[in-house]
């Protein structure tokens, strides 16, 4: 919280008043609400750095897969090589699609003991159908806790601008008790209220900015993962049917 930590910290001549002077002196509401902002703003940072770091060793990890999957000639090479690069959602796709057809060839050998080995697939549409399970497995991977940051986007505006009427609400109710309307006896209490404001704005930025990269970034993923389904089924009937 580097903006918030330079609002908050004391400013002026020796001896004035400084902001965060006021704000210590403030009530409890106005603690917890800024407390909450903080906090909500901490989990926000946390879910962006580790997605970046997550969405990072995933596109590295997609790369190299696709070379082994591109260079291999057999779906057992692939598949030694997929556990070593377990952060791709690609290598989940392959997984729940290389044990599908592994699982119909066997059934469709112990349906015919004794025959000669028959590497047939005996469901394309099943095939498909645990392609698809897994792409909705990865995508939820993939985009876990992003909802987090929309809803601290959308909620933290509001919960900071609460707690910035309660504070005028309450710096207006000591004037009255004072009966002072000086800019001196003010100002105080309405820029201490306004901090919840601006941290609020400062939970809310970062998030969203994050939410949208994250998004975009989760549709382009998304796109290779139908992409390298569609190549798999395609593998899959000109070699097991």
């Amino acid at each position: 919280m580097p903006l918030l930590t330079i609002a908050l910290i004391e400013g002026g001549a020796p001896g004035a008043h400084g902001l965060l002077d006021a704000f210590a002196e403030s009530g409890p509401v106005a603690k917890l609400i800024l407390g909450l902002l903080v906090l909500i703003s901490l989990v926000s940072w946390a879910i962006l750095l580790g997605k970046l770091v997550q969405l990072g060793r995933a596109d590295r990890d997609s790369e190299r897969f696709l070379e082994a999957f591109h260079r291999s000639a057999r779906f057992s090479e692939v598949n030694a090589q997929a556990g070593k690069l377990h952060a791709s959602p690609l290598v989940g796709i392959f997984q729940a699609g290389y044990a599908e057809i592994d699982a119909q060839i066997k059934q469709a050998r112990d349906q015919k003991p004794g025959s000669d080995p028959d590497y047939r697939i005996t469901s394309l549409v099943a095939l498909e159908r645990s392609l698809a399970r897994a792409v909705s497995v990865e995508v939820q991977g993939i985009s876990r806790w992003t909802p987090f940051l929309a809803t601290t986007a959308a909620a933290a505006p509001f919960i900071g601008l609460f707690g910035t009427v309660w504070g005028i609400m309450v710096a207006f109710s000591d004037i009255g008790a004072s009966g002072s309307t000086s800019l001196a006896s003010v100002a105080p209490g309405i820029a201490e209220a306004l901090v919840n404001t601006a941290a609020g704005l400062g939970a809310a930025i970062p998030a969203l900015v994050g939410y949208n990269y994250f998004a975009n970034r989760t549709r382009r993923i998304k796109m290779r993962m139908d992409d390298f389904v569609l190549e798999l089924l395609n593998l899959a009937e000109r070699n097991f049917t």
